[in-house]
């Protein structure tokens, strides 16, 4: 389960205890820098802060963590293989049996080509057996619609950032 994130950051602050950390920088599909992110741990799963210009403008777009930590521009990003799936479960937010671990919302790019956004996967961790760490997370083209098999139908993969 993914959520916006307000009060669990506060809790996560608040605990006294050191939260792993990962930074990473995302690359377009034409091999520029286009931001960064910050994958936190957390009590509750990773908070994954984003930040990033030149997107396609008053869109959504589907947001996954990927299996593979492979970010080739010259494959579209197919290198990254297909959503991280710790369980056996199959793809999307809506679908009975689902998500996968890498499902989230999708996210809404601003009129000026940003995304900033703050996101709580609870179905991840750093560490442990759903660790994100040599993994990726990809922004597709489209919106993801939280039901096709086997990865939501979000077109094609515009942005990816490797997790080291």
């Amino acid at each position: 389960m993914c959520l916006g994130v307000a009060a669990p950051m506060a809790v996560a602050q608040s605990s006294g205890a050191e939260m792993p950390e990962k930074d990473i920088t995302f690359t377009s599909a034409e091999g520029e820098e286009i931001g960064t992110g910050t994958l936190t741990g957390t009590p509750a799963g990773v908070l994954i802060e984003v930040d990033l210009q030149n997107l396609p403008a008053d869109s959504w777009h589907g947001f996954h963590i990927h299996e593979k930590g492979v970010c080739d521009v010259e494959s579209g990003f197919k290198s990254a293989g297909g959503h991280f799936n710790a369980g056996d479960t199959e793809h999307g937010l809506l679908v009975e049996g689902g998500a996968h671990s890498g499902d989230m919302p999708n996210q809404y790019v601003s009129a000026d080509g940003k995304l900033i956004a703050q996101v709580l996967n609870t179905a991840v961790s750093i560490g442990g057996e759903a660790d994100v760490s040599g993994r990726a997370i990809v922004i597709h083209g489209g919106a993801d619609d939280y039901e096709s098999q086997p990865s939501g139908d979000a077109g094609e993969r515009i942005a990816c950032a490797v997790i080291e």
